[in-house]
């Protein structure tokens, strides 16, 4: 477990002893759950990753053996 050292102005720590206290918690102990909370979370990478996953999983029907081949593609009329 690591230690971490946070620097607040005197009236935001007074504020957040009370919170604490109202919730029969600690400080360190609110701090330390919102920043599991806040890691938890799930980044826009990862959003982005689950959103394509869930539209590629909605694709049917599409094969590459139906496009057209090199020369077909560079065939000219003549």
């Amino acid at each position: 477990m690591k230690n971490i050292t946070v620097t607040v102005d005197n009236e935001t720590y007074r504020r957040a002893r009370m919170k604490a206290a109202e919730r029969d918690s600690s400080v360190s102990a609110m701090v330390r759950e919102y920043l599991k909370d806040l890691a938890n979370t799930e980044t826009e990478f990862e959003r982005l990753k689950r959103k394509e996953a869930a539209i590629r999983s909605t694709i049917t029907g599409f094969s590459a053996s139906d496009r057209l081949s090199r020369e077909e593609v560079h065939e000219r009329n003549r």
